[in-house]
């Protein structure tokens, strides 16, 4: 993993918890705070909010923080299709708690990206806009039952081998809160395999609902992890200031191998004639991934893009009233407060 920092932000003197201290300031402070930042990094130290940072690394956990909380509340969408179509009150319960989980870590990560200077407005605006992506997985349907449990086995465990290592992460606020993060998509990742467990095991028709799903949700789960690594723009960046801690391929490959064994238990087979043990490389081999699909996903071109931003827009329009009334309220309190201290 190189450890070297190339990025070269300017220096600050500014004072802490300034927004001046991101790295923009007198220049003959650049080379003390770049050798701190470095510093840090190599040591495996926290960056926080307060410390110097070059404008590139801010900008950097802004577009990953920003799209890890658009895809969170944007993945709200597809297993509430069926909240009203739960098969029975405790499958409705529980998919209920999930998809409030969702918008819990929509909350986490937006307040991380707050800490560095980039209010929940502007990141909401620039979703709505088109300017800011989500996870491409999202913009596939969810056609039968069986999704929801193909959803919490293969994607939330997809975001589970991502995520795990971010707790790690070397900015403190985006580590903290997946650690928190992960805990709850663990509870997910382990109801959507008992789900599918229930169905795979049960009617010979409730067994293809099962097998039908993961053959749809397979191949969008392994492109979660990105582009190969080859031809990722970010990916070595990111890993030499310690914001990612394995390459796109090292944690696709860990997704695969988790996955094989648990499909054997379900009693369901992975769409991929190529899937096999490799003896030599202690790994299982995979075939080849549509990245040409994938693209076309992420240019706007999936089968549920515009229904997914389209209600996304929607819902915060309708959500306008309380968002005032709840400033109204606070804008209430704080004139009570400050009558209060002042007959005091």
């Amino acid at each position: 993993m190189p450890e070297t920092i190339t990025e070269r932000g300017r220096g600050s003197g500014a004072e802490p918890g300034s927004r001046s201290r991101t790295g923009t300031g007198p220049a003959d402070t650049a080379p003390q705070a770049t050798a701190a930042f470095e510093a840090k990094i190599a040591a495996d130290e926290r960056i926080e909010p307060r410390d110097w940072m070059p404008d590139a690394y801010r900008a950097t956990l802004v577009r990953q923080i920003a799209q890890h909380a658009h895809s969170e509340i944007i993945g709200m969408q597809p297993e509430a299709n069926w909240l009203t179509r739960a098969p029975s009150l405790r499958r409705k319960a529980i998919l209920l708690a999930k998809v409030q989980d969702e918008a819990g870590h929509g909350l986490y990560l937006y307040s991380a990206a707050e800490t560095l200077g980039t209010g929940r407005d502007e990141l909401l605006d620039k979703l709505h806009a088109g300017r800011q992506k989500y996870s491409s997985i999202f913009n596939y349907p969810t056609l039968t039952w069986a999704d929801v449990g193909a959803i919490g086995w293969l994607v939330d465990g997809a975001a589970i081998i991502n995520q795990v290592p971010l707790c790690r992460c070397s900015y403190g606020p985006y580590a903290r809160a997946m650690v928190r993060i992960c805990k709850e998509e663990s509870f997910h990742q382990r109801q959507g395999y008992e789900l599918l467990h229930t169905l795979a095991h049960g009617t010979p028709g409730q067994h293809a609902m099962a097998q039908d799903a993961v053959d749809r949700w397979w191949w969008p789960s392994l492109m979660m992890f990105g582009p190969p690594d080859d031809e990722s723009a970010h990916s070595a960046q990111s890993m030499a200031w310690k914001i990612k801690r394995h390459s796109n391929d090292e944690l696709r490959q860990r997704f695969v191998d988790i996955c094989v064994p648990q499909a054997e238990i379900l009693g369901l087979t992975l769409p991929d004639p190529d899937l096999r043990w490799n003896e030599e490389r202690g790994q299982h081999d995979f075939g080849a991934i549509d990245w040409a699909e994938f693209k076309e996903v992420l240019r706007g071109n999936g089968p549920c893009n515009e229904q997914r931003i389209g209600r996304r827009r929607q819902a915060h329009e309708d959500g306008a009233w309380v968002r005032d009334a709840a400033a109204a309220y606070a804008a209430k309190r704080a004139r009570a407060a400050e009558s209060a201290e002042a007959a005091a």
